[in-house]
């Protein structure tokens, strides 16, 4: 559910595909609290283009013509710095999967997503969730786990912070996190400031990959 209905989610999408491009655009557009202001065919015609008003999220295509949409994502996370990137595919690649999560990517659903389900992921996403097919989420907890050496933090996180972080890495967003702890969205907002400070993190895909490459989460 989204925290302001009365301020639309701004929707952009990046999809060569004319049908799809055109039939996500209606689907935003026509539900409440959500509003599609542009769509793009390629990542460089989103930044050549990129004037106007800003979207709070970006659906974007990994396989496009010219740039791959997961290598686009650093780029277009320059341009809009305040965006949330969904990558949207048809196939779950792991490598695919990697690249666009440490360039920046909040979220990775497959296209064949049911609408509900995309506009509930829209409004994580938004809302500072990291919505994720679920076959998606297992491929990412399994490469993370596998990749990278680990490193020693001058900081420990307490344990709400770990329980927070597992719940991060499995999709939850804030409010769901809330829930699920019986906290505030506030005090999770905390935690996570928190969590960025002792990981010397940005993000929360960055959190989320640094945790698991120095197996905080098992």
């Amino acid at each position: 559910m989204l925290s302001n209905p009365q301020q639309p989610v701004r929707v952009a999408i990046v999809e060569d595909d004319r049908a799809t491009r055109e039939g996500l655009g209606m689907l935003i557009s026509g539900t409440s609290g959500y509003q599609c202001i542009n769509t793009f065919r390629s990542v460089e015609d989103a930044l050549r283009r990129a004037d106007g008003e800003a979207p709070d999220v970006l659906l974007l295509d990994i396989h496009l013509p010219g740039m791959l949409g997961s290598d686009g994502v650093r780029l277009l996370k320059e341009k809009y710095a305040s965006v949330q990137i969904i990558m949207l595919t048809v196939y779950a690649e792991e490598d695919k999967v990697f690249e666009s999560i440490c360039n920046g990517a909040c979220g990775y659903l497959l296209k064949e997503t049911p609408p509900a389900r995309l506009l509930e992921a829209i409004g994580e996403a938004h809302e500072g969730g990291s919505p994720m097919s679920p076959v998606i989420a297992r491929k990412v907890v399994t490469l993370f786990q596998k990749t990278g050496a680990a490193e020693k933090f001058e900081e420990q996180l307490t344990p709400q912070e770990m329980r927070l972080l597992k719940l991060l890495v499995e999709g939850y967003s804030y409010l769901a996190a809330a829930d699920h702890l019986k906290v505030s969205v506030n005090t999770i907002r905390d935690h996570i400031r928190s969590i960025y400070e002792k990981l010397h993190v940005h993000s929360k895909s960055e959190a989320v990959a640094k945790a698991l490459r120095n197996h905080l989460i098992s």
